[in-house]
């Protein structure tokens, strides 16, 4: 039975050219979190590289791996010994040419209990998503197998979407349908060094004024993770070349009712941990109960592309 409270952990962290060096410093940066009390446990975007998307390079397939396979064999390991939840993002190795950005939610049993794929996927300048990653798949008759998801575990009901998709309130509204008391969102967000001077501040605080307005819309904690550092690229045998991007940090925690409980800087390594509340939760649906009033009736023309 789910505990009425639980404590969750966010890990910013930047990302070196070696891929077994990330892995490690991830999994003591969870022993950490862990230690300081933290039950459920998330990990950045693609943290087991540098930010790859910057450029189109075949080769780089080469990076990602299966689902059982090398990573979540190693923190299903972790998890098991630590007693403790873990959300991990990983490039994953469907089939053969086939790849998705992919989340895996390891209970605290060490037992795979699902993973989620990245719905929305980019293609802007330096995050060329689309050239690597396959959208996850959706079922019309429902989120199950693929989809939005929520996944239960022994402290609470965890859901999980990647980046991009925080943009977007279909997702985070599908995602607490299914019963989330908190979404996280594995992030790899940062400025074009050329437009930091001018659009920087307004671009960080748009990110973190439209999830917290998810958190506020759906009654659900938010944890964005974010990961810090300047980065090229730059993959242990295959070099970058470019500006790069300047990934702004900002990993932070908001309650149901949009309120920051922990928020990270922008340019360190840090671990937030924050209590997820869940008759804080109930309480602030019912006296903001947006899921009562919604017109489920009148929403049919979403699925629209657009209305006219």
């Amino acid at each position: 039975m789910a505990a009425d409270k639980f404590e969750v952990g966010l890990v910013q962290m930047c990302c070196s050219p070696e891929p077994d060096d990330n892995v490690e410093r991830a999994v003591a940066h969870v022993r950490e979190a862990a230690r300081r009390g933290a039950q459920v446990i998330c990990l950045p975007e693609l943290f087991r590289t540098q930010y790859f998307c910057q450029r189109e390079d075949t080769a780089l397939f080469d990076l990602a791996e299966p689902i059982p396979g090398p990573s979540t064999a190693r923190f299903c390991g972790v998890a098991r010994e630590l007693k403790v939840a873990i959300v991990v993002s990983l490039f994953e190795r469907r089939a053969p040419g086939l790849y998705h950005n992919t989340v895996v939610v390891i209970g605290s049993d060490g037992e795979v209990r699902g993973n989620y794929r990245k719905m929305h996927i980019p293609d802007d300048p330096l995050y060329y998503e689309k050239y690597y990653f396959t959208p996850g798949d959706f079922t019309p008759e429902g989120v199950s197998p693929e989809g939005f998801k929520s996944f239960d575990l022994e402290e609470g009901s965890v859901g999980t979407l990647i980046c991009w998709d925080q943009w977007y309130p279909e997702g985070a509204r599908l995602t607490a349908l299914q019963g989330a008391n908190v979404i996280f969102y594995p992030t790899a967000i940062g400025w074009h060094p050329a437009e930091k001077a001018e659009w920087g501040e307004a671009q960080y605080d748009a990110w973190v004024t439209i999830q917290r307005g998810h958190a506020i819309a759906n009654g659900v904690y938010v944890g964005a993770v974010n990961r810090v550092g300047h980065e090229t690229g730059n993959i242990r045998g295959n070099e970058a070349k470019g500006a790069g991007l300047d990934f702004w940090g900002g990993s932070f925690l908001a309650d149901p009712f949009g309120r920051i409980i922990a928020r990270a800087s922008d340019d360190k390594e840090e671990i937030l941990i924050g209590t997820v509340d869940v008759k804080l939760q109930e309480e602030i649906r019912r006296n903001w109960p947006f899921l009562r009033d919604r017109r489920i009736d009148a929403y049919g023309p979403i699925t629209q592309r657009f209305g006219k």
